[in-house]
């Protein structure tokens, strides 16, 4: 079995000793959502997270994750942060802002610590999936092991 090449996401859960597993799933030729993802790893989708990346009317930006087939409430996020509105950051941003691209966007690991609130809907699951830092790979972690490496905290941010 060849060895895993750590992304910043995992050497970040590894120094901070927070239990995860990997899980990886073939690359596709074109982006895949959230939920193809989980139907390739045979999960649930309100298990496997997506990582979004907003500019708040502050000129600050924000992360929020959520399951992988619901919709962000941009008002109940930003109410959560304290602007009055937010927007997604343009896909060609995300790199050069956070240290990953689309769809292997992880929350933990980011260039810069930016706040992040996490769907309270994680709390019902005993683990979810998120991007371990690069596509075709997730970390599967307890959802308040999630909350510490990222710093973040819950609310209600989805439709």
């Amino acid at each position: 079995m060849a060895k895993l090449d750590k992304t910043n996401a995992l050497r970040i859960l590894d120094r901070d000793k927070i239990p995860y597993e990997t899980l990886s799933y073939p690359p596709a030729d074109e982006h895949l959502d959230g939920v193809s993802v989980a139907a390739l790893l045979g999960e649930s989708a309100q298990r496997v997270f997506k990582t979004l990346v907003l500019l708040g009317d502050d000129r600050q930006h924000y992360v929020c994750v959520i399951p992988a087939a619901n919709e962000l409430d941009l008002k109940a996020a930003a109410a959560l942060f304290g602007v009055k509105s937010l927007r997604m950051v343009q896909v060609s941003e995300l790199k050069d802002l956070t240290g990953y691209v689309r769809g292997g966007c992880s929350p933990i690991g980011m260039k810069k610590a930016f706040a992040t609130v996490l769907d309270a809907s994680e709390l019902a699951q005993p683990y979810i999936l998120v991007s371990g830092g690069r596509i075709g790979l997730q970390v599967k972690i307890k959802p308040a092991d999630l909350c510490a490496a990222c710093q973040a905290r819950y609310g209600q941010i989805c439709r």
